[in-house]
Order: C-alpha cells, then structure tokens, then sequence
C-alpha cells in the first residue's frame, strides 16, 4: 500500500496558548482529494495554515506532528519551509485578487512568484503562464498578464491565482474555500478546474469548503471538523450518504449544495 503524501499526526494548534484544534490525524495519500467540512470557527483553515506555515506569530502546532515525505513540517527550519511552500506546496485563497498586490501587474507578480523557486528569465516566465492561463479558459493571455487586479473580474481573478499556484507544478494543491466569493455558474468552472487539474497533473489536493456540493463533486474522502475535533473521517461516498456522525448528519442537512446529486 502506498505511504500518505501528507499526513496529520495527532496535531494540536493554539493561539496565544489556546487550543483551537486538538488531536487532528488523517493522511493525504498521493493524487487524493481531501475535503474539510465543518461550521465556521471549526478550525478548518487552521489546519492548511499548519501546513504551509502561516499561524503567524500567536500561532503554534503546540503537539504532534504533519509529516511531508518523512520530513516534520513543524521542525523545519524557515528556509525550508520556504523552499518547501510555492514549489511542493501551493495555496489557493478564497479570493485570490485580495491576495494580490493591487498596483502591481499580475505579469510581474508571476514571475516574482517563480523567480523564487526557480531560475527563469522573464520570456520564459511569461510563456510558462500564458500557457497555463490558455489551459484554464483565460482568453487573451497577453492582456491578463499585462492588467492589474482591479482590472479582472472575480472568476478571472480565480483563475489567475489557481495558475500561479499550479506554475510550481505543486505535489499538493491546497485551496481554502476557492469558490465561495463566486457566483454559481464561477463556481461550477472553478470545480471543473481542480478536477482537471487533479485527473491530469495527479496533484493532490486539500481543499477547505461549507459547501457539500463542492464536496460530492471533488472529493475521494472527508473530514467532518466541530470545535477543533474530528467528528468522522472516511470515503466520500460514506460520510455524505451513511454518515456515521449526528453532528454530520446535521451539517449536511443545514448546508445547501451547489450540484444538486452530482458525484465524482
């Protein structure tokens, strides 16, 4: 059996000595999809700030371990997490356009991106994202690069940040709530995006959502999180049609899903 690609070991996270997420475990295995469910405050997005190293300075992964290809993610060294996010690690936020410097040509933010993890020169740089926005549905390229965030619409802007974190050719995808700023119709091609990606690249993906239609799209297996705790975790199929869980069973009557039936 292959070994997880990613893998919380009975992880707590505090913040300013408060525990907000307590004795997490799952695996991410390669080329899997892993959504986290749960209400608002669940801690969620904690766990995938764990990951990359971003509970910034009153934030801390006070016990346990994640483990990425044998090496412990919270004993690395700042330059190796550095290394190790933007190249085997990206991030894709839930509005990717706040993420980006407003005054600041995407062109030039791209290839800032990449300059820091690998050794290319502007034209190929531009060529490289030209390509990866063609294979998303960008249309005219040239002129995406060469607008500023303010110019792009919020379907656009998802796509430019979805391009710039596959540009690292990542071996896992992280994606907090990516489609819950857009309208539905954004929403269903930005799943259709992550299936792709997921299908062809073989990236494995762990992506944040409240949204259960989401979940039956993308996901191979689920994670139910209630006050910082694993309420279930198992098959997709599972958890969304025989939930073992009260606490399941209620989010997935409270939650409206955005493809009504609709599984992977």
């Amino acid at each position: 059996m292959a070994e997880p690609l990613l893998e919380y070991s009975h992880v707590d996270v505090s913040y300013n000595g408060l525990a907000v997420v307590r004795d997490v475990s799952f695996p991410v295995m390669p080329g899997e999809v892993v959504c986290i469910v749960g209400e608002s405050g669940s801690g969620k997005s904690t766990l995938v700030k764990a990951a990359m190293g971003q509970l910034g300075p009153n934030g801390m992964v006070t016990r346990g371990d994640i483990w990425y290809r044998g090496s412990s993610i919270p004993d690395m060294p700042a330059r190796d997490l550095r290394r190790l996010c933007g190249s085997d690690f990206a991030l894709v936020f839930q509005d990717c356009l706040a993420a980006l410097t407003p005054i600041r040509r995407i062109g030039d933010q791209i290839h800032e991106s990449m300059a820091a993890h690998r050794s290319l020169d502007r034209a190929t740089c531009d060529a490289l994202a030209c390509e990866m926005f063609a294979k998303l549905g960008l249309e005219d390229p040239e002129r995406v690069l060469a607008s500023y965030p303010f110019e792009l619409s919020g379907g656009m802007g998802q796509r430019v940040g979805i391009a710039i974190a596959l540009l690292s050719e990542p071996s896992v995808l992280f994606a907090d709530e990516p489609t819950s700023a857009l309208d539905v119709i954004v929403q269903a091609q930005v799943i259709e995006l992550l299936q792709r990606i997921n299908a062809n690249l073989g990236t494995a993906i762990v992506l944040v959502t409240h949204n259960m239609g989401v979940v039956r799209a993308l996901a191979d297996r689920v994670l139910v999180l209630k006050d910082g705790v694993v309420v279930e975790f198992g098959e997709a199929a599972q958890v969304l049609d025989a939930p073992a869980a009260d606490y399941t069973h209620e989010l997935l009557a409270a939650a409206p899903r955005l493809m009504q039936g609709e599984g992977r």
